[in-house]
């Protein structure tokens, strides 16, 4: 496991370094061009998140075209649009499959058909009800983890959950402290993204010690660790 952090920090030295303006915004191209896209569709990616803090975390974004429409939509929480709107949520026509600057992005969800358009209705509501419009902290949240995991938790639909790595997803959203698990066959503790404890039977075991998550994923099977994710097969939604 030494090895591998520090594996990890050393190929990564270099994004910590540059400036956010010299990073890669380009496409990785994962999502159709709009314009071949003629059916419903909504999609979730991640990537690691910008500079010392892709040590530790991703950045998380919703994407979705509706057939009529001519691009995609690009819904994810910044602390800069806090400064230059006033709320983190930023929603705008966009790529959806940009490289989150240089890091190169993974879909972890994607529906197309009636059942997109129902997601892209649901989420869009959702997304009007976020509590933390006007916070943002790295740590231990609410950040573009706690919103995004906000929503999945909202939208049955959304059948999944976050990557361990995610720091934030596990942020308080309301004032229990216990709660059902995102896939409703557990329980979650949760204080405040600091500490925590997850166990469904669809999610696995995951201990939340400090923002940083470790588990067992029995479902996919795999190790959830901090830094490194998930060590395994690759999450699926739930059925």
């Amino acid at each position: 496991m030494r090895i591998f952090l520090l594996l990890f920090i050393l190929t990564n030295i270099s994004c910590a370094n540059k400036s956010w303006r010299e990073a890669s915004r380009e496409s990785v191209n994962i999502a159709t061009p709009a314009k071949e896209q003629k059916e419903d569709i909504f999609q979730i990616y991640y990537a690691r998140a910008f500079s010392w803090r892709g040590y530790f975390g991703i950045h998380p974004w919703f994407a979705w075209k509706k057939s009529e429409d001519s691009q995609y939509t690009v819904a994810q929480v910044t602390s800069w649009n806090i400064r230059r709107s006033g709320s983190s949520i930023s929603i705008r026509k966009d790529i959806p499959d940009r490289r989150w600057y240089d890091n190169e992005p993974e879909i972890m969800f994607e529906v197309t058909g009636p059942k997109a358009r129902t997601i892209i209705q649901k989420v869009m509501k959702e997304i009007q009800e976020y509590p933390y419009k006007d916070l943002y902290r790295v740590w231990p949240g609410p950040n573009s983890n706690t919103f995004v995991s906000y929503i999945i938790n909202n939208v049955d639909e959304l059948n999944l959950e976050l990557p361990p790595h995610a720091v934030g997803k596990d942020y308080a959203l309301t004032n229990q402290v216990i709660g059902l698990s995102p896939s409703k066959t557990g329980f979650q503790f949760s204080l405040y993204g600091v500490l925590g404890l997850e166990i469904g039977l669809l999610e696995g075991i995951e201990l939340n010690i400090l923002g940083l998550n470790f588990g067992l994923d029995l479902y996919s099977p795999a190790l959830k660790l901090p830094l490194a994710g998930r060590i395994g097969f690759k999450d699926t939604p739930w059925n």
